[in-house]
Protein backbone atom coordinates (compact mmCIF):
# COMPACT_ATOMS: atom_id res chain seq x y z
CA UNK A 1 0.00 0.00 0.00
CA UNK A 2 2.84 2.47 0.79
CA UNK A 3 4.86 1.75 -1.90
CA UNK A 4 1.93 2.41 -4.76
CA UNK A 5 1.07 5.88 -2.65
CA UNK A 6 4.95 6.69 -2.73
CA UNK A 7 4.73 5.62 -6.82
CA UNK A 8 1.20 7.33 -6.88
CA UNK A 9 2.73 10.73 -5.36
CA UNK A 10 6.06 10.81 -7.17
CA UNK A 11 4.43 10.16 -10.59
CA UNK A 12 2.08 13.12 -10.19
CA UNK A 13 3.65 15.63 -8.25
CA UNK A 14 6.91 15.42 -10.31
CA UNK A 15 4.66 15.76 -13.69
CA UNK A 16 2.90 18.98 -12.32
CA UNK A 17 5.99 20.53 -10.69
CA UNK A 18 7.71 20.31 -14.27
CA UNK A 19 4.19 21.46 -15.99
CA UNK A 20 4.04 24.48 -13.87
CA UNK A 21 7.60 25.68 -13.91
CA UNK A 22 6.68 25.29 -17.31
CA UNK A 23 3.75 27.79 -17.32
CA UNK A 24 5.54 30.13 -14.25
CA UNK A 25 7.97 30.14 -17.52
CA UNK A 26 5.88 31.71 -19.88
CA UNK A 27 6.17 35.41 -18.02
CA UNK A 28 10.12 34.57 -16.91
CA UNK A 29 10.33 34.50 -20.76
CA UNK A 30 8.89 37.65 -21.24
CA UNK A 31 10.91 39.18 -18.53
CA UNK A 32 14.28 38.15 -20.37
CA UNK A 33 13.55 39.46 -23.33
CA UNK A 34 11.38 42.67 -22.74
CA UNK A 35 14.58 43.72 -20.45
CA UNK A 36 16.92 42.43 -23.28
CA UNK A 37 14.64 44.65 -26.02
CA UNK A 38 13.38 47.14 -23.91
CA UNK A 39 15.01 48.14 -20.53
CA UNK A 40 13.96 49.02 -17.41
CA UNK A 41 10.66 51.02 -18.85
CA UNK A 42 9.76 47.29 -20.14
CA UNK A 43 10.03 45.36 -17.23
CA UNK A 44 8.11 48.16 -15.31
CA UNK A 45 5.77 47.76 -17.69
CA UNK A 46 5.60 43.73 -17.46
CA UNK A 47 5.66 43.85 -13.94
CA UNK A 48 2.53 45.93 -13.81
CA UNK A 49 0.77 43.68 -15.90
CA UNK A 50 1.62 40.65 -14.46
CA UNK A 51 -1.29 41.17 -11.71
CA UNK A 52 -3.88 40.50 -14.28
CA UNK A 53 -1.95 37.80 -15.88
CA UNK A 54 -2.52 36.10 -12.32
CA UNK A 55 -6.29 37.00 -12.09
CA UNK A 56 -6.65 35.23 -15.81
CA UNK A 57 -4.67 32.10 -14.48
CA UNK A 58 -6.30 31.57 -11.48
CA UNK A 59 -9.64 32.06 -12.55
CA UNK A 60 -8.74 29.38 -14.78
CA UNK A 61 -7.35 27.04 -12.37
CA UNK A 62 -10.16 27.79 -10.29
CA UNK A 63 -12.37 26.30 -12.08
CA UNK A 64 -10.28 23.79 -13.83
CA UNK A 65 -8.66 22.29 -10.46
CA UNK A 66 -12.87 22.70 -8.67
CA UNK A 67 -14.40 20.82 -11.36
CA UNK A 68 -11.64 18.35 -11.52
CA UNK A 69 -11.31 17.77 -7.60
CA UNK A 70 -15.39 17.38 -8.13
CA UNK A 71 -15.05 15.37 -11.02
CA UNK A 72 -12.71 12.78 -9.21
CA UNK A 73 -14.93 12.61 -6.39
CA UNK A 74 -17.99 11.85 -8.65
CA UNK A 75 -15.94 8.99 -10.40
CA UNK A 76 -14.98 7.16 -7.09
CA UNK A 77 -18.17 6.91 -6.24
CA UNK A 78 -19.41 5.78 -9.74
CA UNK A 79 -21.66 8.71 -10.63
CA UNK A 80 -20.37 9.16 -14.35
CA UNK A 81 -23.66 11.09 -15.58
CA UNK A 82 -22.97 13.33 -12.53
CA UNK A 83 -19.29 14.20 -13.36
CA UNK A 84 -19.78 14.65 -17.25
CA UNK A 85 -22.22 17.52 -16.18
CA UNK A 86 -19.68 19.00 -13.96
CA UNK A 87 -17.17 19.18 -17.48
CA UNK A 88 -19.44 20.44 -19.29
CA UNK A 89 -20.51 23.24 -16.48
CA UNK A 90 -16.56 24.30 -16.29
CA UNK A 91 -16.56 25.06 -20.09
CA UNK A 92 -19.54 27.31 -20.38
CA UNK A 93 -18.13 28.88 -16.74
CA UNK A 94 -14.63 29.36 -18.66
CA UNK A 95 -15.93 30.98 -22.54
CA UNK A 96 -18.61 33.32 -19.85
CA UNK A 97 -15.77 34.52 -17.87
CA UNK A 98 -13.06 34.43 -20.56
CA UNK A 99 -15.58 36.37 -22.84
CA UNK A 100 -15.95 39.63 -19.86
CA UNK A 101 -11.96 39.90 -19.79
CA UNK A 102 -12.50 39.96 -23.52
CA UNK A 103 -13.87 42.91 -23.45
CA UNK A 104 -12.09 44.53 -20.64
CA UNK A 105 -9.19 44.57 -22.98
CA UNK A 106 -10.33 45.86 -25.81
CA UNK A 107 -12.11 48.65 -23.79
CA UNK A 108 -10.64 49.37 -20.97
CA UNK A 109 -6.97 48.31 -21.12
CA UNK A 110 -6.14 52.24 -20.48
CA UNK A 111 -7.86 52.92 -17.51
CA UNK A 112 -6.56 49.41 -16.08
CA UNK A 113 -2.93 50.39 -16.56
CA UNK A 114 -3.55 53.54 -14.70
CA UNK A 115 -5.25 51.80 -12.36
CA UNK A 116 -1.82 49.85 -11.87
CA UNK A 117 0.44 52.84 -11.55
CA UNK A 118 1.40 52.74 -15.07
CA UNK A 119 2.64 56.36 -15.92
CA UNK A 120 3.79 58.12 -19.36
CA UNK A 121 6.71 56.77 -19.64
CA UNK A 122 5.42 53.32 -19.16
CA UNK A 123 1.52 53.71 -20.14
CA UNK A 124 2.07 52.90 -24.08
CA UNK A 125 4.00 49.35 -23.36
CA UNK A 126 1.05 48.12 -19.95
CA UNK A 127 -1.58 49.10 -22.31
CA UNK A 128 -0.25 46.96 -25.17
CA UNK A 129 0.47 44.01 -23.16
CA UNK A 130 -2.87 44.31 -21.42
CA UNK A 131 -4.97 44.67 -24.36
CA UNK A 132 -3.17 41.42 -25.80
CA UNK A 133 -3.61 38.89 -22.75
CA UNK A 134 -7.01 39.69 -21.69
CA UNK A 135 -8.53 39.39 -25.31
CA UNK A 136 -6.76 36.07 -25.60
CA UNK A 137 -8.16 35.58 -21.67
CA UNK A 138 -10.81 32.46 -23.24
CA UNK A 139 -8.02 30.34 -24.39
CA UNK A 140 -5.86 30.77 -21.27
CA UNK A 141 -8.77 30.07 -19.09
CA UNK A 142 -9.96 26.81 -21.17
CA UNK A 143 -6.12 25.65 -21.11
CA UNK A 144 -6.45 25.37 -17.58
CA UNK A 145 -9.54 23.74 -17.40
CA UNK A 146 -8.35 20.96 -19.91
CA UNK A 147 -5.30 20.30 -18.01
CA UNK A 148 -6.90 20.03 -14.66
CA UNK A 149 -9.64 17.54 -16.24
CA UNK A 150 -6.57 15.47 -18.46
CA UNK A 151 -4.68 15.34 -15.79
CA UNK A 152 -7.73 14.11 -13.19
CA UNK A 153 -8.77 11.31 -16.11
CA UNK A 154 -5.12 9.36 -15.36
CA UNK A 155 -3.29 11.15 -18.21
CA UNK A 156 -0.85 13.37 -16.00
CA UNK A 157 2.04 12.91 -18.78
CA UNK A 158 0.34 14.11 -21.32
CA UNK A 159 -0.91 17.18 -18.68
CA UNK A 160 2.59 18.06 -18.03
CA UNK A 161 3.92 17.73 -22.08
CA UNK A 162 0.91 20.24 -22.88
CA UNK A 163 2.14 22.63 -20.32
CA UNK A 164 5.47 22.20 -21.13
CA UNK A 165 4.91 22.42 -24.96
CA UNK A 166 3.32 25.74 -24.61
CA UNK A 167 5.87 27.04 -22.33
CA UNK A 168 8.66 25.93 -24.42
CA UNK A 169 6.73 27.75 -27.93
CA UNK A 170 6.38 30.84 -25.75
CA UNK A 171 10.31 31.20 -25.32
CA UNK A 172 11.15 30.47 -29.27
CA UNK A 173 8.06 32.61 -29.89
CA UNK A 174 9.40 35.58 -27.87
CA UNK A 175 12.53 35.47 -29.50
CA UNK A 176 11.28 35.28 -32.86
CA UNK A 177 8.60 37.97 -32.44
CA UNK A 178 10.75 40.86 -30.97
CA UNK A 179 14.04 40.21 -32.13
CA UNK A 180 14.34 39.18 -36.20
CA UNK A 181 10.41 40.69 -36.43
CA UNK A 182 11.02 43.97 -33.91
CA UNK A 183 7.59 43.24 -32.53
CA UNK A 184 8.37 45.34 -29.26
CA UNK A 185 5.42 44.52 -26.45
CA UNK A 186 3.01 43.57 -28.21
CA UNK A 187 5.81 40.56 -29.58
CA UNK A 188 6.05 39.39 -25.94
CA UNK A 189 2.27 39.71 -25.03
CA UNK A 190 1.04 37.85 -28.33
CA UNK A 191 3.96 35.26 -27.70
CA UNK A 192 2.65 34.40 -24.11
CA UNK A 193 -0.94 34.21 -25.38
CA UNK A 194 -0.09 31.78 -28.34
CA UNK A 195 1.15 29.18 -25.75
CA UNK A 196 -2.40 28.35 -24.29
CA UNK A 197 -3.23 27.48 -27.40
CA UNK A 198 -0.59 25.32 -28.74
CA UNK A 199 -1.23 23.81 -25.07
CA UNK A 200 -4.81 22.79 -25.91
CA UNK A 201 -3.44 21.22 -29.42
CA UNK A 202 -1.27 19.15 -27.75
CA UNK A 203 -4.14 18.31 -25.03
CA UNK A 204 -6.30 17.25 -27.99
CA UNK A 205 -4.92 13.73 -28.23
CA UNK A 206 -6.31 12.86 -24.95
CA UNK A 207 -9.68 12.77 -27.21
CA UNK A 208 -8.30 11.59 -30.23
CA UNK A 209 -6.71 8.70 -28.74
CA UNK A 210 -10.36 8.02 -27.26
CA UNK A 211 -8.74 8.16 -23.64
CA UNK A 212 -11.55 10.28 -22.51
CA UNK A 213 -13.34 8.82 -19.73
CA UNK A 214 -15.51 12.39 -19.64
CA UNK A 215 -17.40 14.38 -22.24
CA UNK A 216 -19.91 16.93 -22.86
CA UNK A 217 -23.05 16.74 -22.32
CA UNK A 218 -26.29 18.75 -22.65
CA UNK A 219 -27.60 19.87 -19.16
CA UNK A 220 -28.78 23.88 -17.70
CA UNK A 221 -26.34 25.50 -16.24
CA UNK A 222 -27.32 25.17 -12.77
CA UNK A 223 -25.54 28.15 -10.21
CA UNK A 224 -25.26 25.68 -7.03
CA UNK A 225 -23.23 23.56 -9.23
CA UNK A 226 -21.27 26.66 -10.66
CA UNK A 227 -20.83 27.55 -6.45
CA UNK A 228 -19.86 24.21 -5.90
CA UNK A 229 -17.35 24.20 -8.60
CA UNK A 230 -16.07 27.81 -7.43
CA UNK A 231 -15.99 26.97 -3.62
CA UNK A 232 -13.50 23.48 -4.34
CA UNK A 233 -11.36 25.78 -6.57
CA UNK A 234 -11.60 29.19 -4.69
CA UNK A 235 -7.93 28.18 -2.39
CA UNK A 236 -6.02 27.83 -6.20
CA UNK A 237 -7.85 31.11 -7.74
CA UNK A 238 -7.13 33.20 -3.95
CA UNK A 239 -3.31 31.77 -4.00
CA UNK A 240 -3.12 33.09 -7.92
CA UNK A 241 -5.10 36.56 -6.81
CA UNK A 242 -2.86 36.93 -3.95
CA UNK A 243 0.06 37.25 -6.52
CA UNK A 244 -1.73 40.05 -8.20
CA UNK A 245 -2.65 41.72 -4.75
CA UNK A 246 0.59 41.48 -3.72
CA UNK A 247 1.88 42.59 -6.92
CA UNK A 248 -0.05 46.05 -6.96
CA UNK A 249 0.60 46.87 -3.95
CA UNK A 250 4.25 46.44 -3.61
CA UNK A 251 4.40 48.37 -7.24
CA UNK A 252 2.34 51.31 -5.78
CA UNK A 253 4.20 51.17 -2.89
CA UNK A 254 7.96 50.83 -4.08
CA UNK A 255 7.05 53.67 -7.26
CA UNK A 256 6.41 55.75 -4.00
CA UNK A 257 9.61 54.98 -2.98
CA UNK A 258 11.91 54.14 -5.46
CA UNK A 259 10.18 55.01 -8.79
CA UNK A 260 10.46 52.92 -12.00
CA UNK A 261 13.80 51.56 -10.95
CA UNK A 262 12.60 50.21 -8.04
CA UNK A 263 9.72 48.97 -9.96
CA UNK A 264 12.21 47.38 -12.25
CA UNK A 265 13.93 45.63 -9.07
CA UNK A 266 10.97 44.02 -7.87
CA UNK A 267 9.90 42.92 -11.16
CA UNK A 268 13.04 40.76 -10.89
CA UNK A 269 12.34 39.41 -7.49
CA UNK A 270 8.43 39.14 -8.28
CA UNK A 271 9.05 36.85 -11.76
CA UNK A 272 11.81 34.95 -10.04
CA UNK A 273 9.29 34.19 -7.27
CA UNK A 274 6.47 33.08 -9.67
CA UNK A 275 8.43 30.18 -10.37
CA UNK A 276 9.14 29.19 -7.27
CA UNK A 277 5.62 29.32 -5.79
CA UNK A 278 4.43 27.89 -9.06
CA UNK A 279 6.98 24.59 -7.62
CA UNK A 280 4.70 24.45 -4.69
CA UNK A 281 1.49 25.18 -6.63
CA UNK A 282 2.62 21.88 -8.98
CA UNK A 283 3.00 20.27 -5.78
CA UNK A 284 -0.91 20.97 -4.95
CA UNK A 285 -2.26 19.92 -7.98
CA UNK A 286 -0.14 16.78 -7.82
CA UNK A 287 -1.80 15.80 -4.98
CA UNK A 288 -5.05 16.88 -5.40
CA UNK A 289 -6.19 13.77 -7.55
CA UNK A 290 -4.86 11.71 -4.98
CA UNK A 291 -6.42 13.31 -2.32
CA UNK A 292 -10.17 13.44 -4.04
CA UNK A 293 -10.02 9.78 -4.49
CA UNK A 294 -8.79 9.04 -1.38
CA UNK A 295 -11.64 11.20 0.09
CA UNK A 296 -14.34 10.03 -1.87
CA UNK A 297 -13.22 6.35 -1.02
CA UNK A 298 -13.01 7.60 2.85
CA UNK A 299 -9.16 6.00 2.80
CA UNK A 300 -7.60 8.20 5.69
CA UNK A 301 -4.51 5.82 5.37
CA UNK A 302 -4.00 7.55 2.07
CA UNK A 303 -4.85 11.13 3.35
CA UNK A 304 -2.05 10.66 6.21
CA UNK A 305 0.47 9.40 3.95
CA UNK A 306 0.47 11.59 0.80
CA UNK A 307 -0.01 14.64 3.07
CA UNK A 308 2.87 14.00 4.62
CA UNK A 309 4.99 13.45 1.73
CA UNK A 310 3.65 17.09 0.32
CA UNK A 311 5.01 18.84 3.39
CA UNK A 312 7.98 17.22 3.28
CA UNK A 313 8.71 17.82 -0.25
CA UNK A 314 7.51 21.56 0.24
CA UNK A 315 10.47 22.06 3.18
CA UNK A 316 13.23 20.40 1.25
CA UNK A 317 12.30 22.33 -1.68
CA UNK A 318 12.10 25.60 -0.50
CA UNK A 319 15.42 25.10 1.17
CA UNK A 320 16.81 24.15 -2.31
CA UNK A 321 15.15 27.19 -3.87
CA UNK A 322 16.61 29.64 -1.14
CA UNK A 323 19.98 28.03 -1.09
CA UNK A 324 20.24 28.43 -5.12
CA UNK A 325 18.98 32.05 -5.11
CA UNK A 326 21.56 33.09 -2.59
CA UNK A 327 24.57 31.49 -4.00
CA UNK A 328 23.62 33.14 -7.70
CA UNK A 329 22.03 36.48 -6.73
CA UNK A 330 24.69 37.87 -8.53
CA UNK A 331 24.07 35.77 -11.44
CA UNK A 332 20.51 35.87 -11.55
CA UNK A 333 20.12 40.03 -11.15
CA UNK A 334 22.53 40.02 -14.26
CA UNK A 335 20.23 38.18 -16.44
CA UNK A 336 17.31 40.70 -16.31
CA UNK A 337 19.16 43.46 -15.57
CA UNK A 338 20.34 44.50 -19.10
CA UNK A 339 21.55 47.87 -18.85
CA UNK A 340 23.42 46.66 -16.01
CA UNK A 341 21.85 49.57 -13.40
CA UNK A 342 23.79 49.68 -10.34
CA UNK A 343 20.87 51.05 -8.95
CA UNK A 344 18.15 48.06 -9.51
CA UNK A 345 21.51 45.66 -8.89
CA UNK A 346 21.41 46.68 -5.50
CA UNK A 347 17.89 46.70 -4.52
CA UNK A 348 16.90 43.48 -6.41
CA UNK A 349 20.16 41.96 -4.29
CA UNK A 350 18.84 42.67 -0.83
CA UNK A 351 15.20 41.70 -1.75
CA UNK A 352 15.98 38.14 -3.34
CA UNK A 353 17.82 37.65 0.19
CA UNK A 354 14.83 38.34 2.60
CA UNK A 355 11.96 37.49 0.45
CA UNK A 356 12.94 34.21 -0.19
CA UNK A 357 13.15 33.19 3.07
CA UNK A 358 9.60 33.32 3.15
CA UNK A 359 9.12 30.37 0.73
CA UNK A 360 9.60 27.78 3.64
CA UNK A 361 5.89 29.28 5.09
CA UNK A 362 4.42 29.65 1.97
CA UNK A 363 4.76 26.04 0.35
CA UNK A 364 3.40 24.99 3.63
CA UNK A 365 0.24 27.17 3.13
CA UNK A 366 -0.22 26.79 -0.70
CA UNK A 367 -0.61 22.88 -0.09
CA UNK A 368 -2.84 23.00 3.08
CA UNK A 369 -4.50 25.30 1.15
CA UNK A 370 -5.36 22.77 -1.65
CA UNK A 371 -5.57 19.69 0.74
CA UNK A 372 -8.63 21.32 2.59
CA UNK A 373 -10.03 22.34 -0.56
CA UNK A 374 -9.88 18.75 -2.02
CA UNK A 375 -11.66 17.31 1.45
CA UNK A 376 -14.57 19.89 0.65
CA UNK A 377 -13.10 22.00 3.81
CA UNK A 378 -13.89 24.79 1.18
CA UNK A 379 -14.34 27.70 4.64
CA UNK A 380 -10.96 26.39 6.23
CA UNK A 381 -9.11 26.73 2.79
CA UNK A 382 -10.81 30.19 2.08
CA UNK A 383 -9.05 31.29 5.29
CA UNK A 384 -5.71 30.18 4.77
CA UNK A 385 -5.80 31.81 0.89
CA UNK A 386 -7.24 35.15 2.12
CA UNK A 387 -4.84 35.38 5.03
CA UNK A 388 -2.29 35.03 2.70
CA UNK A 389 -3.67 36.88 -0.25
CA UNK A 390 -4.84 40.40 1.23
CA UNK A 391 -5.89 40.39 4.90
CA UNK A 392 -2.45 40.11 6.63
CA UNK A 393 0.19 41.26 3.88
CA UNK A 394 -1.82 45.08 2.74
CA UNK A 395 -1.63 46.40 6.24
CA UNK A 396 2.01 45.05 6.70
CA UNK A 397 3.55 46.43 3.57
CA UNK A 398 2.05 49.77 4.22
CA UNK A 399 3.55 49.29 7.66
CA UNK A 400 6.55 48.04 7.28
CA UNK A 401 7.53 50.54 4.23
CA UNK A 402 7.17 53.53 6.41
CA UNK A 403 9.31 52.34 9.14
CA UNK A 404 12.19 50.10 7.27
CA UNK A 405 11.32 51.50 3.56
CA UNK A 406 12.73 48.57 1.36
CA UNK A 407 13.72 46.39 3.71
CA UNK A 408 10.29 46.25 5.06
CA UNK A 409 8.99 45.41 2.00
CA UNK A 410 10.62 42.32 1.37
CA UNK A 411 10.42 41.55 5.18
CA UNK A 412 6.69 41.91 4.62
CA UNK A 413 6.14 38.94 2.50
CA UNK A 414 8.21 36.37 5.12
CA UNK A 415 5.95 37.31 8.13
CA UNK A 416 2.92 37.22 6.56
CA UNK A 417 3.43 33.47 5.14
CA UNK A 418 4.86 33.03 8.70
CA UNK A 419 1.64 34.53 10.51
CA UNK A 420 -0.29 32.45 7.98
CA UNK A 421 1.68 29.09 8.75
CA UNK A 422 0.39 29.11 12.81
CA UNK A 423 -2.99 30.19 11.41
CA UNK A 424 -3.53 27.45 9.43
CA UNK A 425 -1.70 25.11 12.57
CA UNK A 426 -4.45 26.66 14.35
CA UNK A 427 -7.13 26.24 12.42
CA UNK A 428 -6.40 22.10 11.46
CA UNK A 429 -6.02 21.79 15.63
CA UNK A 430 -9.04 23.11 16.32
CA UNK A 431 -10.79 21.20 13.50
CA UNK A 432 -9.45 18.16 14.61
CA UNK A 433 -10.12 19.04 18.36
CA UNK A 434 -14.28 19.56 17.34
CA UNK A 435 -14.01 16.08 15.83
CA UNK A 436 -12.59 14.44 18.55
CA UNK A 437 -15.19 15.47 20.71
CA UNK A 438 -17.67 14.98 18.53
CA UNK A 439 -16.67 11.10 18.11
CA UNK A 440 -16.10 10.77 22.00
CA UNK A 441 -19.48 11.97 22.91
Amino acid sequence: MEKSILKDFTKYVSLNILGMIGLSCYILADTFFVAEALGSAGIAALNFSIAIYSIIHGTGLMIGIGGAARYSILKAQKEDKRADRVFATCLKLGIFIGAIFLVTGIFGSRSLALILGADTSTLPLTKTYLMTILCFAPFFIINNIMIAFVRNDNSPKLSMAAMLTGSFSNIILDYVFMFPLGMGMFGAAFATSLAPIISLGVLLMHFVKGKNNFRTIRSRMLLSSALDIFSLGLSAFITEVSSAVVLITFNLVILKLEGNLGVASYGIVANIALVGIAIFVGIAQGIQPLISKGYGLKNDVVLKKVMKLALFTSLVTASIIYLSVVCNVSSIIRTFNSEQNLEIAQIAKTGLSIYFIGFLFAGVNIIMAAYLSAVERAKDAFVISVARGCVIIVPLVILLSRTLKMTGIWLAFVLTECIVTMITIFVIGLRNKVKFRVLTR
